[in-house]
């Protein structure tokens, strides 16, 4: 004898709509972190001050290159999170002090995170990071470059 419950067919749709329509929560992790220790934390205009004040400030974006298509910030290097290691930051950055400045697609991005915290371990001690990344700078009408 075959019995069927359809309430628990219901149940189980309702389950998968509540956890789908859930919103992203705080500490999720594909959202980034408030604050990154051992890096100061920097604005939009924060980034221009330091380009501005800053004559060997190394900025990178740490997007993938699909991603960098749309656009980036003018004198920034490429290197994405998934290529980033101490020989390929030492290859851009080659002095452990210098100043250095981490973005990505902001603050759902993780890309910029994954590399401050490679660059922190490989001894990188003057880190930037453009928490609001390059959707902020986009979205606050800077200039940006397109190839």
């Amino acid at each position: 004898m075959l019995i069927r419950f359809p309430q628990l067919c219901y149940f189980s749709v309702l389950c998968s709509v509540l956890l789908l329509t859930t919103p992203v929560k705080a500490d999720d992790p594909a959202k980034s972190p408030e604050a990154i220790p051992g890096t100061t934390k920097v604005d939009a205009e924060g980034v221009i001050d330091l380009v501005t004040r800053v004559s060997n400030l190394v900025m990178v974006d740490a997007r993938i290159t699909a991603d960098r298509k749309q656009g980036y910030i003018e004198g920034s290097v490429s290197l994405p999170d998934i290529d980033t290691d101490c020989d390929s930051l030492s290859r851009v950055i080659p002095e452990k002090s210098a100043p250095v400045l981490f973005y990505c697609n902001g603050v759902k991005c993780g890309r910029s995170v994954k590399s401050v915290r490679v660059a922190l371990q490989c001894g990188y001690n003057n880190i930037y990071w453009y928490r609001g990344g390059f959707e902020d700078w986009q979205n606050k009408g800077y200039p940006y470059i397109k190839d």
